[in-house]
């Protein structure tokens, strides 16, 4: 590329600045609101050059003062149009950080888009609701633990009718983003907490049921794992007539991974809720066989294979009576 052509590079980089700015400044300017969003919106979606532009001139506040505008003034009016800008441009780690700091209420306000419940006519509904949860996703995914440390019980409650959702549910991408969301904030104990009290278990025992692809698989073992470590997680799986068959179904099926988390989530169950009628429950259903396969089949070393052990061991004395349970199995690899 010549001087020449460099030039007009940066003059053509200039007048989309220039063009930038002024659709923000009439933002402000009711009537010239939603053709300045609509405007902005397709310069947004003509090329990543545009959107890093855009981005220098500020359009991602710009954006974010829109949604929280709706949201305090329940309209949905120029929402749609600032939601697909912001989902086209998306949040760096440090965009996160000068968003959130900010503009405390985008987090209220983006889980406000996901209860639009009354605007369900509306043809552009879930569209705008995938967007701000991968909106959502992009700022969990890069807060600081300060931001997770503050999430509050709507916040959870919102996830729940998300994934009861059955159109969202139906698309791959959207359930992901929703369990990416979920898997990043179950690591703090306080939100394990509100998300077991908001039925998240059942609800994904639910998804689990309808056999989706690894990816959501993995996922979601992943949250359940999280969700176990406490009583009432587990006691939420195990009053679900489906939750422990649907764990031990998975076992050797889907992936190393899911093996991993399955195994996990069924040792925090035999250890701290492992009653005698669990114990039984688990071999009705066919966790006590499955265990056995993954001692024969993993190698000396996996963890797998050491992790069936050690739950066949603690309770032998109640599953001796299993027909696909030998005893030389739990003691031929010394620990």
């Amino acid at each position: 590329m010549d001087e020449y052509e460099y030039d007009q590079y940066d003059e053509y980089d200039h007048e989309v600045k220039v063009i930038s700015i002024n659709l923000i400044k009439n933002l402000n300017l009711s009537e010239m609101k939603v053709s300045s969003l609509k405007n902005l919106q397709s310069l947004a979606s003509e090329s990543e050059h545009i959107r890093v532009l855009l981005k220098e001139v500020g359009v991602v506040k710009a954006m974010i003062n829109v949604v929280v505008s709706c949201y305090l003034n329940n309209t949905i009016v120029g929402l749609e149009e600032a939601l697909n800008v912001l989902h086209l441009v998306r949040f760096t780690h440090d965009d996160t950080k000068s968003i959130v700091s900010k503009h405390d209420r985008i987090i209220h306000s983006l889980t406000w888009v996901l209860d639009l419940d009354l605007f369900d006519e509306e043809p552009n509904t879930r569209s705008m609701k995938l967007h701000a949860i991968v909106l959502l996703k992009d700022i969990i995914h890069n807060a600081e633990s300060l931001i997770l440390e503050r999430l509050n019980r709507d916040f959870f409650k919102s996830i729940v009718l998300v994934l009861q959702n059955r159109e969202i549910n139906n698309l791959e991408h959207g359930i992901k983003e929703v369990l990416h969301v979920m898997l990043t904030t179950c690591t703090w104990p306080r939100n394990c907490s509100m998300m077991v009290d908001s039925g998240v278990v059942f609800e994904l025992v639910e998804i689990e049921l309808g056999s989706p692809e690894k990816g959501v698989t993995e996922l979601i073992m992943g949250v359940l794992f999280h969700l176990c470590s406490s009583a009432d997680g587990r006691a939420q799986l195990l009053g679900h007539a489906a939750g422990l068959a649907v764990i031990t179904k998975r076992l050797t099926k889907v992936s190393q991974k899911v093996d991993e988390r399955a195994l996990m989530i069924i040792s925090l169950i035999s250890k701290y809720s492992g009653t005698y009628g669990v114990l039984k429950e688990m071999m009705r259903v066919g966790t006590v066989e499955k265990l056995c396969m993954v001692l024969q089949v993993n190698g000396v070393h996996s963890y797998s294979r050491e992790k069936a052990r050690e739950i066949l061991k603690r309770h032998s004395n109640v599953w001796k009576d299993s027909p696909c349970l030998d005893v030389t199995l739990l003691t031929r690899y010394p620990s």
